[in-house]
């Protein structure tokens, strides 16, 4: 029976969060750079992107990134335009929640971009609707039933 020589599974493959603590300095975009929101993910390393100058793309998840960063819907990316094709891009970073918070801030992103809060985020906002969704019957209600 031969030895494993290997160093490991597929798990040792996938991205560590070790540096998911520290604070990294907040990227602006630069020439041929834009701001997106990922609309939805299509699998094989891609994803529809609204860019931030209205135009939707279709944008590739570079290899540094694949299977170490975490792409959802709604997340804010930063993605390279191609000379070339106009319909295309690449994605280059991520930014975290608080990042995505900051930019709008600085007015980088629009007033009205709706950024993906997370579950925290969304309970906050509907907890004055919640009293609506119980139905109160009463016994001649149920009888009728």
């Amino acid at each position: 029976m031969p030895k494993n020589k290997g160093k490991g599974g597929k798990n040792r493959k996938r991205g560590k969060n070790e540096a998911d603590d520290e604070k990294r300095e907040l990227v602006f975009k630069e020439d041929g750079q834009e701001y997106a929101q990922v609309v939805r993910m299509l699998g094989n390393g891609r994803c529809d992107a609204m860019c931030i100058d209205g135009t939707k793309r279709l944008c590739h998840i570079r290899g540094k990134m694949h299977k170490k960063v975490w792409i959802a819907a709604g997340d804010i990316i930063l993605v390279g335009l191609r000379d070339y094709q106009d319909d295309k891009a690449d994605v280059i970073l991520k930014y975290m929640p608080d990042e995505a918070r900051l930019l709008k801030a600085y007015g980088e992103l629009p007033e009205n971009t709706r950024l993906n809060e997370g579950i925290a985020g969304g309970l906050d906002e509907e907890d004055d609707g919640a009293a609506d969704d119980y139905i109160e019957f009463e016994d001649e209600d149920i009888d009728k039933i």
